[in-house]
């Protein structure tokens, strides 16, 4: 204490008058530095001790400090710039009070600010932002005060002081920023929003483009509403301000220099944004409200015209800017991932490693926002390595009411839909929108706030829907109080032109006469948006030409030279030194030096590698992510080494040579819907990359059904989209009960038509080398989904020599591997996976030499012509078994039974083998698991069927 004691009495300011002021400045600094005035935070940085015994920093004691301050004072020293005159101890507790007014006047304003157009409930009563809470009175009202860190004159009266605090945080603007711990962050926002008052600069032209774009977005719905009645347009009545803020983050961004932006939107207001910001020509939106098809539309089945996406080019200060709107279907949320995973691929594609070129945009529903769980997976990515994406601008069309028959307290248990942000320490605006002067200020502090920290930031747009749910709906069913209120409410539009005309900024006239243009504009099917760029040269456009017209068997060659094999085997297995692997780690590198020198048989884990291997050699950047995926779940894969000395890591993929693809493997968060939804994205806008999804085990995927079912299996129908994702599931009955057995097949071949997936459970490691290298270089990108083993990965069989990867191919149908006579073979075994390991070492176990067992490799596309062809060489067969480990009503057999009828017509009979229908997967106990699955093999093996089993199927 003593050497604080010696810097208090070389500081003439610190005088015992001034205790309770310097106390409470001292408080606020310990709890927050950037909260107290610059020059006295300095002052007190200084007072940091240095222990004697280490070179660290000593924590200061503060409750003694008051105690020294009388005894400070007495020593009479001149005052200094911070202390103008002595405070009396009542003046100084008045000032400690003050400081703490401002402060609750930015912690806690925006819960009485002027937020709601509607005025549906009183504005909340916060005791803190009251001056008599802190025990100030009318008569401290005219006293002047520090000010503090508020940005403004040093020294103010009390009322001036309460006046600007009300006027930037109690007016239309609600900020909540304080939960930020970063004080750079918190500093920045207070200067932007206390410096301007929270309000933008605009001349009278600003206003008038202002009332332009409430007059389109207002002026759309309109005539929609007039010229097709009752037809669904979610339209944006009541949210009209969202126009000329997404007008006005487009401007700026390219200002600053963002030369992409990607937006994700539900359908609310969708048709307004894509027709009046990205310049979709009228012409089309109305033949989409006809039935009407427009000639490049007919490559897919279509869908609901508030779910098309489109792409422009508009002009703004800065350049031109590329402008998406992603694809989306009308599961809540559901595209967030995807934009974001969209925008990582544009951002590689250009090498913006800090998102300063390519800018996402969310635009959310208020209720989705917060109900929906991919929002928080999607904000938890938004730091994350692997997924960052350089902040995210957010925006909540938040018109305070989830459905129409919802009660507003009923979607949340949150004070407010956006609360879920503050997870991420993302600064939130609220903004009342029927204030369009003040959607500007926020829209562009939002976006100055990305790009200058490179975080995710929400504008929550408080407004109305001005009809139900859809335009059929009737709200004030269930909603009568607020749809009393909403009819009687003039528009956004209405409002602001009014303020205008009383500026004398516009005549009426000039107001009635934006109406009647805007209205002649969509008559002549004129493009009604800021003008858009035609024929551009877009550097970084991906040609999607190559991947169109190319069918499943187009050749391509998946084999390497054995010269490179040896090269790829070699830099693989070199380490940095003084590199030291876990000895289990260690063993499997040294099996895996004998496989590449032909020692040992190769087994999946090396196979796999080798396929990335020679992909990244040849120029095709890899990306792989998953819970876990760079060790492997099941310990086989070990992308990515890990130095038991110092802990750092190594990634042998990366290290093949100078002029190589980038390898990128990531150990995911524990997400499956956020993160597979981010990896299709990718997908859709990096063909040039081989996409992997690895899924910890298969039935994990259940959690990113929607993906599957919205995105993977049918955006190319939807949306003509194309996507090369592949899926790594792991599937195979060993025992481990119904949530880690089945990857769920059946619902992968449920969705199976029209050449849309493929579906394929390799069993070699060769195979699966092939595999990944056709999916890379055949010119198509369709999803791939993979039944990817547990058990075989090291089982002795499920091997590969050197030579099958230097020659051969992936073949869909694998033909009987032992030396059996065709013509003494009666029956036939197909079968997919893991099983049929079990049946070959069974029937060999046995001597039997009239089975054959055919696996099948690719189920969908199914290869039926190499699949008749390897039937067709056993003349004497007369049965065909299916044989399965899942139940009855799961795995392929309901899928994949249909696909037998060329055989049956030739007189084969066909019976299914396998466990009987379950509700569950797959049982829990493993001895009845063990007594299962002999049975099964058995059955097929010696086709006595047990009848009561009721699992003798046969198809005529």
């Amino acid at each position: 204490m003593s050497a604080l004691l010696e810097l208090l009495r070389k500081t003439s300011a610190l005088s015992g008058g001034n205790a309770a002021f310097i106390e409470d400045l001292y408080e606020r600094y310990l709890q927050d530095p950037g909260s107290i005035d610059e020059a006295w935070r300095k002052r007190f940085d200084s007072l940091v001790l240095v222990k004697e015994s280490a070179n660290e920093p000593a924590d200061i004691a503060h409750g003694p400090v008051r105690s020294n301050f009388a005894r400070l004072a007495k020593e009479k020293r001149p005052a200094s710039k911070f202390a103008t005159e002595r405070i009396s101890p009542a003046g100084a507790e008045k000032q400690a009070a003050v400081l703490r007014l401002i402060n609750a006047w930015r912690v806690r304003s925006h819960q009485h600010a002027n937020l709601d157009p509607l005025l549906l409930r009183e504005r909340e009563e916060v005791p803190d932002t009251d001056p008599a809470y802190h025990r100030l009175a009318d008569s401290d009202m005219d006293t002047i005060f520090n000010t503090g860190s508020l940005f403004a004159p040093d020294r103010m009266p009390l009322r001036e002081i309460l006046n600007l605090v009300a006027e930037v945080y109690g007016g239309n603007v609600g900020s909540e920023y304080m939960h930020i711990t970063d004080t750079r962050q918190k500093r920045w926002i207070q200067k932007r929003v206390e410096g301007y008052r929270a309000k933008p600069e605009l001349d009278t032209n600003d206003q008038r483009w202002l009332l332009t774009l409430l007059t389109a977005a207002e002026g759309l719905e309109k005539y929609l509403h007039t010229r097709y009645v009752g037809q669904k347009r979610f339209s944006l009545e009541g949210g009209e301000s969202l126009i000329p803020l997404l007008d006005e983050l487009v401007q700026r961004a390219g200002t600053n220099g963002i030369k992409e932006i990607v937006i994700g939107m539900a359908h609310r207001g969708r048709l307004n944004v894509l027709t009046n910001i990205l310049g979709k020509p009228p012409s089309e939106l109305f033949m989409e409200f006809e039935g009407k098809k427009s000639p490049d539309q007919f490559r897919s089945m279509g869908d609901v015209k508030y779910h098309m996406g489109f792409s422009t080019d508009i002009e703004t200060p800065g350049g031109f800017s590329h402008v998406v709107l992603g694809f989306n279907p009308s599961h809540l949320e559901i595209i967030n991932p995807v934009i974001e995973g969209s925008v990582r691929a544009r951002q590689q594609r250009r090498e913006d490693r800090t998102g300063d070129e390519v800018l996402p945009v969310q635009i959310h529903g208020d209720s989705a926002f917060a109900g929906q769980g991919v929002v928080m997976e999607t904000l938890q990515m938004s730091q994350a390595r692997g997924y960052s994406t350089g902040g995210t601008v957010h925006i909540v069309v938040n018109n305070q009411i989830g459905f129409t028959t919802s009660h507003p307290m009923d979607t949340r248990s949150t004070l407010y839909c956006t609360d879920v942000g503050k997870m991420v320490q993302a600064p939130i605006f609220h903004v009342n929108g029927d204030d369009p002067e003040a959607v500007l200020f926020v829209t562009r502090l939002a976006l100055d706030f990305r790009q200058k920290f490179h975080k995710d930031v929400i504008i929550d747009l408080v407004c109305y829907r001005r009809h139900g749910h859809n335009e059929a709906d009737e709200p004030a069913v269930t909603q009568p109080h607020m749809y009393q209120k909403i009819r009687r409410l003039p528009t956004t539009r209405s409002n602001y032109s009014d303020k205008l005309i009383a500026a004398g900024a516009i005549t009426p006239e000039e107001s009635l006469s934006m109406v009647e243009d805007y209205r002649s504009s969509l008559e002549q099917n004129s493009v009604v948006a800021r003008p858009t760029l035609q024929d551009l040269e877009y550097p970084y456009h991906v040609n999607w030409e190559p991947y169109r017209h190319t069918g499943w068997e187009h050749p391509v060659e998946t084999t390497i030279s054995d010269e490179r094999l040896f090269k790829l085997s070699d830099s693989l297995l070199v380490l940095p030194e003084e590199f030291e692997l876990h000895p289990r780690v260690a063993k499997i590198m040294q099996e895996r030096h004998k496989m590449a020198s032909g020692d040992q048989l190769v087994d999946w884990g090396f196979g796999e590698t080798l396929a990335y291997a020679s992909l990244v050699d040849e120029g095709h950047p890899i990306r792989l992510s998953g819970q876990d995926c760079g060790r492997g779940t099941f310990f086989h894969r070990h992308a990515v080494l890990h130095n038991q000395l110092n802990g750092e890591s190594y990634i042998p993929l990366q290290h093949l040579s100078e002029d190589q693809a980038n390898f990128l493997v990531i150990d995911s968060l524990l997400s499956e819907e956020a993160v597979l939804g981010f990896e299709y994205g990718y997908a859709t806008a990096e063909p040039n990359a081989l996409t992997i999804w690895e899924a910890q085990f298969g039935d994990f995927a259940n959690g990113a059904q929607v993906v599957i079912d919205q995105f993977i299996s049918a955006g190319g129908s939807k949306w003509g989209l194309y996507c090369g994702l592949t899926m790594f599931l792991p599937h195979g009955y060993e025992g481990q009960g119904a949530e880690h057995s089945s990857a769920r097949l059946e619902r992968y071949l449920q969705l199976c038509a029209e050449q849309n997936i493929q579906v394929c459970v390799p069993t070699t490691p060769a195979q699966v080398f092939h595999m990944l290298r056709r999916q890379m270089l055949r010119p198509m990108r369709k999803p791939l989904v993979v039944m990817t083993p547990k058990s075989l990965l090291r089982h002795r069989l499920a091997t590969s020599p050197l030579e099958d990867f230097t020659s051969g191919s992936f073949q869909p149908v694998m033909k009987e591997v032992d030396d059996l006579d065709p013509a003494e073979v009666e029956r036939i075994i197909v079968c997919s996976g893991k099983v049929y390991y079990e049946l070959l070492e069974a029937r060999r176990t046995r001597g039997m030499r009239d089975v054959a067992i055919i696996r099948l490799e690719q189920l969908y596309p199914f290869p039926r012509g190499q699949f008749d062809q390897v039937i067709n060489q056993y003349p004497n067969v007369k049965t065909l078994i299916w044989c399965q480990e899942e139940p009855q009503n799961q795995g392929a057999w309901d899928q994949i039974k249909h696909r037998f009828h060329t055989q049956l017509d030739l007189g084969k009979k066909l019976y299914y083998v396998g466990r009987q229908a379950s509700a569950a997967p797959a049982v829990g106990y493993y001895p009845l698991h063990v007594e299962q699955q002999e049975t099964l093999i058995d059955e097929a093996l010696t086709g006595r069927i047990n009848p009561s089993m009721n699992r003798r199927t046969p198809e005529e």
